[in-house]
């Protein structure tokens, strides 16, 4: 089975020769960014560095969606709204509902979290599990802020 790099290279052609311009340029943007994060880093394309860095570019893309959506420029929306659709094929589906409840009262009885003051060791805990890659840190917060008092 192909890594995520690989099948966004592939994919990258695939683009090229059907001319979609809109996905060839997110592809190569996206390519770009990973081969700068694995130069900064100084080591290999790997899923970890791959998926990390997507996640990253969906995030700015997402924040710049919102700042234009606050200009007024819905022409920008609607170009970063498909960027962000073609670079969230190449991420892993993550964890919702039950599973997330699950893993974050297991990390509140963990860490013996009792307050707000111990948010930071319940997120802290959370992220040396081995699902951390799947789990939205920023929606994961705002959960462990609502189940600790």
């Amino acid at each position: 089975m192909p890594t995520t790099y690989e099948t966004l290279r592939a994919d990258i052609i695939t683009a090229m020769k059907a001319r979609d311009a809109a996905t060839t340029t997110a592809l190569r943007t996206a390519d770009a960014a990973i081969k700068r994060a694995a130069m900064d880093a100084n080591k290999e394309i790997d899923e970890a560095l791959t998926v990390a860095t997507l996640r990253k570019a969906v995030k700015n893309l997402a924040d710049a969606k919102a700042e234009f959506a606050a200009g007024g420029r819905a022409d920008l929306v609607a170009a970063n709204e498909a960027e962000i659709k073609v670079l969230e094929k190449y991420l892993p589906k993550g964890l919702e509902g039950a599973q997330l409840e699950a893993l974050i009262a297991a990390a509140i009885a963990e860490t013996g979290a009792a307050s707000k003051k111990d948010m930071g060791k319940v997120i802290g805990a959370l992220k040396k599990r081995p699902e951390a890659a799947l789990i939205d840190f920023g929606a994961v917060s705002k959960l462990v802020q609502a189940k600790l008092p």
